[in-house]
């Protein structure tokens, strides 16, 4: 589930046009954070964005699946982020397009949680 940073580096270059993203490790991954919402995740050098059910039609349409990992003992459980098409990583403003989408649905998201109490 390693990262490299070269990795890194692509992905912050592919998307300059969408704004300032900070990368932060996580679980042997790494997440993608605007605005103090992640809406993306890296995971092996592949970059995944946050869907909903109407955005992950798109995904689908691709031939691309949602990122998903096994618990030790437990069926696979699959996340609301979906794998980039891969012609994606060579079009940056398409791509800019699909990560907006994905902060648009974090921030969404985000807003449904409940606050934890102090």
């Amino acid at each position: 589930m390693a990262v490299t940073e070269g990795f890194k580096d692509f992905v912050r270059d592919l998307l300059a046009d969408f704004g300032p993203v900070t990368i932060r490790n996580m679980f042997g991954g790494a997440g993608i954070y605007a605005d103090g919402v992640m809406f993306a995740i890296l995971v092996d050098d592949t970059l995944y964005l946050k869907a909903d059910d109407a955005s992950s039609r798109a995904f689908a349409s691709e031939g691309m699946r949602p990122f998903s990992y096994k618990p030790r003992g437990k069926a696979p459980v699959a996340m609301s982020y979906w794998e980039v098409p891969e012609r994606l990583l060579e079009e940056p403003e398409e791509v800019t397009a699909w990560a907006r989408e994905a902060h648009r649905i974090a921030q969404a998201s985000k807003a449904k949680m409940p606050r934890k109490r102090r």
